[in-house]
């Protein structure tokens, strides 16, 4: 599994195990609104509301929370408006980074990356500057524990998955991004449990990172998170298991 992947399963348990409620709840609220208001509040039709609410509950966001983030999204209760946009730029090395962002004002969101870009190294580029280099996927992330690899890989399969990576944590099921439903309920019905289930940007060409460049990197991708703005941050880099063990410890 590539350093990129191996970062991002990081990242996810690292999301899980984060202290700071109030950021990540503004967050997890934002993406909730924007679900509801794209397919309606009903989580059982509406898949991605439905994947984000069961984020919410996974970080022990409070249920009269996610409600009223519905709501909002739905209309029913008033609240800021949320646009989506997509910003793209590079950072050390050449690395390609597209940053998701929900935000009620896109002027102070654009000079907010623009000063990060700036500040590590990177800068903010034109629109499909590198968008191209990445392309939309299902990923669904099975603990090693849940399950012998056989079983998982022939339920991931029959569900419509397209192929299975393993590291030695995990099994990253990829599928397109219509399928991911299927997958997750054919590892339901398996009685495969998994970490996380959702659509994500995977690149298809990478750049491979040393040690000092992916401290920059990594530093810069960090940095584009802690914007309440942002919702989710996308890179091309690759960077040996070892040197991302060492960063990661």
């Amino acid at each position: 599994m590539s350093g990129h992947s191996k970062w991002h399963n990081i990242k996810l348990r690292k999301q899980a195990q984060d202290k700071a409620k109030s950021k990540i709840y503004g967050k997890l609220s934002r993406e909730i609104m924007a679900a509801a208001r794209e397919g309606g509040g009903d989580p059982s039709v509406n898949a991605r509301l439905r994947t984000a609410v069961e984020k919410a509950r996974q970080g022990g966001m409070p249920q009269d929370n996610i409600k009223r983030a519905i709501q909002r999204g739905t209309g029913e209760v008033a609240g800021a408006a949320y646009e989506q946009a997509v910003y793209e730029g590079y950072g050390p090395g050449g690395v390609a980074i597209l940053t998701e962002v929900l935000t009620d004002n896109r002027n102070r969101v654009v000079g907010e990356l623009r000063s990060i870009f700036g500040r590590n190294g990177g800068n903010l580029g034109e629109t499909n500057s590198v968008a191209w280099l990445f392309q939309r996927k299902g990923i669904i992330l099975v603990p090693r524990t849940a399950a012998p690899e056989d079983k998982v890989l022939e339920t991931a399969l029959e569900g419509g998955a397209e192929d299975m990576l393993t590291d030695e944590n995990s099994y990253e099921i990829r599928t397109g991004p219509g399928d991911v439903e299927p997958v997750r309920k054919a590892l339901e019905a398996a009685g495969v449990p998994f970490e996380s289930a959702e659509v994500t940007m995977v690149p298809q060409t990478r750049v491979s990172l040393g040690e000092k460049e992916a401290q920059q990197v990594l530093r810069l991708l960090d940095a584009l998170e802690e914007l309440d703005d942002v919702q989710q941050v996308y890179a091309n880099f690759d960077i040996p298991d070892q040197i991302m063990e060492a960063i990661a410890a």
